[in-house]
Order: C-alpha cells, then sequence, then structure tokens
C-alpha cells in the first residue's frame, strides 16, 4: 500500500488516528484483485472477508462509501460494476454471486434473491465525492430498470412493499410477522429521494419527477400507516396491517428519509438519547432496550451495535440539526471499537461485524457465523467514513467545489491530501500565538465554509490555488 497515496487524518486523539491508519492497512491485506480463478467472473477489485464464498451487494455498497475516500488507490467502482454486468432482463440484480462461477445464489428464505436497495443513493455519493456525471449518465437505465423490477415484484395494493424477512438481514431479531418491513421500505424512499436529485442534476425533469413522485407515495404510506402516535414511533406490520409492537432502530433511517417532520423527530430522537430506548451507553443498539427481546450480550444479534445502522442514524441526525449529538455518538461508538481493538488484559482484541450495547466487546458468535471478525464493509464505515464526516466534520461535494467543514468547538484536527479529482486539499486547525488558525491548501479554486457551532460563527470563503490561511478570531 502506498501510504502517501491515502489522505491522512490529524486528530488529537492518537487513538483515533491510528485506527484510522490500521484500517487502510486492513483494506491493502484483504483486498483482492483480479478473478480468483480461470473463467471467474468476479470483480477486478473487491474487499474480501474470511471464509467468502459469494459477493454480496449490500456489502459491496457498504464498501463503496469508505473506498471513495482512497484518493482512488482501490476502487470504490469496479465491484459495484459487477452487478450491474450481472443484470437481467427483467431488471433484476441479485443479493449474491458465487466467486467460483459468477452465478447468482438463491436460498428458501430468499427466493429470489432480494437486496436491500442502496445502489441509487450510492451512485449519488460517488457524484459528490468523485465527480463522474459522465458515470451517473451511464448507470442511470440500470438503476430504472432495478427500481422497476423491485416495483412489479414486491411493492402491494397498499403502496407499501413485502419482501421476504431475511432479505432485511436483521439476523435472530423476531420478525417473522413483519410483511411490511419499515426498513425495507425507508430505504426505498431514500434511494427514490436520491433517484430524484440524480434526475436534477442531468437535468431531466421526468425522471426527477417520477421518483420524487414514488418518494412521496413511500413517505406518506410510511406516515399514514407504519406511525404510532401513542408511542411516536414507527413500526412494521402485519399481513393485515397492524403495527407489530418490537421497536427497531431502523425507525430513524426515516430521518434520513427526510419523513418524520420536525415534530415527530423531536420525540423520536429523544428516544435516542434516553438510555431506556436506544441512549445505551455504546450508541446504538438494533432494537430498544424495553423490548422484550434485548439482550445485553446481543444474543441473536438482539440489541447488537451495528456500524451500518449507526451510519444511517448519524447521517438521519445531520438532516435534522443535530451535527453535534451525532458527532458525539460516533465518537463513543469508536470508543467502543478501540476498547475492543485493545483490551486491557495481555491479549489481542480484534474488530467485529457488531458490537456489544453497554460495554466493549462483540456479540457471541452464533452458529450462523455472526458476528465476523474483520468485517470491514461494517467497520470501516464508522473508522474512514464517519471518522471524516462526522469525527472531523467534513462534507465534501465536488460538482460544486464545496468543502464545508463543521465542528462543535476548535480542536487540534484536520485532513491531508484528500482527493477531489486531481485537487489534492488540506485543511487543517491549530492554535499559535496569533490564536486558532486554519490553514489550507488547494491546487485549485474551491469554496471552503467553516462553521464553529459553540462559538456560533459560519462564514464561506473561496479560497484560491496555493497556501492560505485565517484566523477564526477574525470571522
Amino acid at each position: 500500500m502506498n501510504k502517501e497515496a491515502i489522505p491522512s487524518i490529524i486528530f488529537y486523539d492518537q487513538d483515533f488516528v491510528d485506527l484510522y491508519n490500521r484500517s487502510w492497512v486492513w483494506i491493502d491485506e484483504l483486498w483482492k484483485q483480479g478473478p480468483l480463478a480461470e473463467g471467474t467472473q468476479v470483480p477486478a477489485g473487491y474487499v474480501s472477508h474470511e471464509g467468502q464464498k459469494t459477493l454480496n451487494l449490500f456489502d459491496t455498497c457498504l464498501s463503496s462509501l469508505f473506498l471513495c475516500y482512497s484518493n482512488q488507490v482501490y476502487s470504490p467502482f469496479e465491484a459495484v460494476d459487477f452487478f450491474y454486468s450481472k443484470q437481467e432482463e427483467n431488471g433484476a440484480i441479485r443479493c449474491d454471486y458465487g466467486l467460483e462461477d459468477g452465478k447468482p445464489v438463491f436460498t428458501d428464505s430468499n427466493p429470489q434473491g432480494v437486496c436491500m436497495p442502496l445502489l441509487p443513493y450510492v451512485e449519488f455519493m460517488f457524484y459528490h465525492k468523485i465527480g463522474n456525471k459522465k458515470r451517473l449518465k451511464e448507470v442511470v437505465p440500470c438503476l430504472e430498470a432495478y427500481f422497476d423490477w423491485l416495483k412489479a415484484e414486491y411493492q402491494m395494493e397498499n403502496g407499501l412493499f413485502s419482501v421476504p424477512v431475511s432479505a432485511c438481514m436483521s439476523g435472530g431479531l423476531p420478525r417473522s410477522q413483519a410483511v411490511y418491513q419499515l426498513d425495507f421500505n425507508t430505504l426505498v424512499a431514500i434511494n427514490a429521494l436520491a433517484f430524484s436529485d440524480i434526475g436534477d442534476i442531468l437535468n431531466d425533469k421526468e425522471l426527477s419527477f417520477k421518483y420524487k413522485k414514488l418518494y412521496f407515495m413511500i413517505k406518506t404510506r410510511i406516515n399514514g400507516l407504519m406511525w404510532d402516535p401513542e408511542t411516536s414511533f414507527y413500526y412494521d406490520l402485519d399481513a393485515d396491517g397492524n403495527r407489530l409492537p418490537l421497536k427497531l432502530l431502523s425507525a430513524f433511517w426515516t430521518l434520513l428519509a427526510e419523513i418524520p417532520n420536525d415534530e415527530k423527530a423531536a420525540l423520536m430522537i429523544e428516544k435516542l438519547r434516553d438510555p431506556a430506548f436506544f441512549g445505551t451507553e455504546n450508541p446504538f443498539p438494533n432494537v430498544s432496550a424495553d423490548s422484550p427481546c434485548f439482550s445485553e450480550n446481543a444474543e441473536n444479534m438482539c440489541g447488537a451495535v451495528v456500524p451500518f445502522n449507526t451510519y444511517l442514524v448519524v447521517k438521519g441526525l445531520e438532516k435534522y440539526g443535530e451535527r453535534v449529538f451525532a458527532r458525539e455518538c460516533s465518537i463513543r461508538n469508536i470508543y467502543f471499537m478501540l476498547d475492543t481493538l485493545n483490551p486491557d488484559e495481555d491479549k489481542q482484541g480484534d474488530v467485529w461485524e457488531a458490537y456489544l450495547p453497554s460495554r466493549e466487546g462483540a456479540p457471541a458468535a452464533g452458529e450462523d457465523g455472526f458476528p465476523r471478525k474483520k468485517f470491514l464493509p461494517q467497520v470501516c464505515l464508522m473508522t474512514i467514513t464517519l471518522m471524516i464526516e462526522d469525527v472531523i466534520g467534513l462534507d465534501v461535494s465536488l460538482p460544486r467545489k464545496t468543502v464545508n467543514w463543521t465542528v462543535p468547538s476548535l480542536e487540534v484536527m484536520g485532513i491531508d491530501k484528500l482527493s477531489l479529482k486531481r485537487n489534492l486539499i488540506s485543511i487543517m486547525s491549530s492554535k499559535n500565538t496569533r490564536g486558532w488558525e486554519i490553514r489550507l491548501e488547494s491546487e485549485k479554486l474551491y469554496y471552503f465554509t467553516i462553521e464553529i457551532i459553540d462559538e456560533d460563527k459560519r462564514k464561506t470563503l473561496p479560497i484560491p490555488s496555493g497556501k492560505c490561511s485565517m484566523l477564526i478570531d477574525k470571522l
């Protein structure tokens, strides 16, 4: 691995920096390049894991959300493009394909191999992090065909989607009665919203309207059928449309989809703060702490803290102006990861795809192989993606030529040599005799916004090419 090619971070807690750096080392160790055997059709590059027999669409999408920060040392596109190459005439893209033969893998519990949909959201993120508009134009037909297949196969008369529970990858959570799953429908809304934005980017009004219409339809159905005003929460529905009592963390995915109004969102966010619900020491467990199935040991995955859940909740909190709380929860989550990786006893720790809600460590291994050790699609969402976007606080949009830096208060931190296409940027804050200073370096012009929440300061400045600095007291 060429360490010089990967962007580096600066943070006042060196353990965070070390974890970020080790994540790239793990990626390099587990990176598979080229087909495993003659005649196989696996992609040219992907993040592997121990005992892997298939390539999973959901895990590939998760991986792309941190690989896009590698300055393209590790391609975020190749594995995603493999799934597009497997698209069938009816638009279907299956969840798993065998590494030996490249064929779709079906199970009795998921006979059509449907997967939690993330592709439009991922392509929208690609556009802002890497800035390839041509790619958007090329993948839109694949995305449309895929969405049409999902609607044809899984959208019911009431407008909601119904898939096999196993497609939601919720492990041993007691959801056998869930016919209309909140998490799947919320992801449909998230992706419809992203697809509408893609239409706006491409100046395709028909595309934008089509998916905005789908988004508002799903939003209306979720608010009308899945929201319970007495408990101020969203729930799965059974076959008769009755709300099931289990409080799932995926209810907070609705924040990213902008489904609840401000009043509903405020009521929900209180449950994220409350230890009796989702505000456990290690935020956030996948079921509420007041649920009968909740387990401090995360048995059967009940009560487990899963990084993908954390990622979507944190991104949703940002939509409702809760960046400070989102950052605090990200930092707490990473501390639990560090404590599990570096236990006090004289033994070697590791990183896992899930963690316990109230103490360091991972759930005990089950017969199904959960949790997987060093499962990077989950781990690196925290140690790279949220480290850059929430702990450091950077929001980058290459097409807009904007870098927004939001921090609760000034601390020694920043990023060095992050690629904005062919433009490498460096942003760092430090304190000297003149006070707090932000130093910037860029090869091209872009617009930089600094927001310091505690000091109620926000300023947008055009940053010319070369080196420059600004004193916070002068803002």
